[in-house]
C-alpha cells in the first residue's frame, strides 16, 4: 500500500500534466478558430505561442524541418 504522501505526489504530478494539456489544446483551439489561416502563419504563431518544433509538427501533421524553416523565414521577415 502506497503512504498518503507519495499518494498526493502521484495527483499533484498527474494534475500537472492534466492542466499543461489543457493550456495546449485551449491555445491550439484558439488559434484554429481563426480563418484562412496558412501553414506558416499558425507555425508562427504556436512558436510564439510557447510550442516547441516537435509538437508543432506532431499538432500540424508535418515535419520538425519543416517548422524549423518556417520559424526561420519567420524570424528573417521580422528583422527586415
Amino acid at each position: 500500500m502506497l503512504s498518503k504522501s507519495y499518494q498526493k505526489t502521484i495527483m499533484e504530478k498527474e494534475l500537472q500534466q492534466i492542466t499543461k494539456l489543457h493550456s495546449e489544446t485551449v491555445k491550439l483551439l484558439v488559434l484554429l478558430v481563426r480563418k484562412g489561416e496558412i501553414q506558416q502563419n499558425l507555425i508562427t504563431q504556436l512558436a510564439n505561442a510557447g510550442f516547441g518544433t516537435k509538437r508543432i509538427a506532431e499538432l500540424l501533421g508535418t515535419t520538425p524541418n519543416t517548422v524549423n524553416v518556417a520559424i526561420q523565414k519567420a524570424k528573417r521577415r521580422k528583422n527586415k
